[in-house]
């Protein structure tokens, strides 16, 4: 990908973005990373099967696996590694077969060492169907090593 200037170079919030499509694990489950801000992220997933729990609906681990991704995508974004401290979650809705999911984490407050994020889970129509609260705790390394800070928006 290209900076505005046309050098060729990669700006941050795409090499971050790419690395994190790179997760193995949100690539087995089906989790797809839509949209990445500085404090914010947007992932989705459509309910498939092998997903269902014994009831029928989606399990839970899936919910909180889309909400996990979409909390580590925001706030990895500012390109210093941040890893959970604790994530939180409340189910709201049971999710046939078949749901798109979306789940949106935003910053809602950041100091020196952690920073706080709500994450709501939502299905395309928008019922909400979890409520998510994940602390981070910020590292001394960067996700990917870019000078060029880029575009706010990815």
């Amino acid at each position: 990908m290209k900076d505005e200037t046309g050098s060729g170079k990669k700006d941050t919030l795409a090499a971050i973005s790419e690395t994190l499509q790179g997760d193995q694990y949100a690539r087995f489950v089906g989790i797809r990373i839509v949209r990445i801000e500085k404090g914010y992220a947007q992932t989705e997933l459509t309910v498939v099967d092998h997903m269902l729990n014994f009831n029928n609906v989606a399990h839970g681990g899936v919910i909180f696996s889309l909400a996990d991704v979409a909390f580590a995508a925001a706030c990895n974004s500012y390109n210093q590694t941040s890893v959970a401290l604790s994530f939180h979650i409340v189910y709201r809705k049971p999710i046939k077969l078949g749901t798109r999911l979306v789940a949106e984490a935003k910053e809602e407050s950041a100091g020196k060492n952690t920073s706080l994020y709500t994450i709501a889970v939502k299905t395309d129509e928008g019922r909400l169907v979890a409520l998510c609260e994940g602390l981070a705790y910020k590292l001394q390394s960067k996700v990917v090593d870019i000078d060029n800070d880029g575009p706010e928006a990815i």
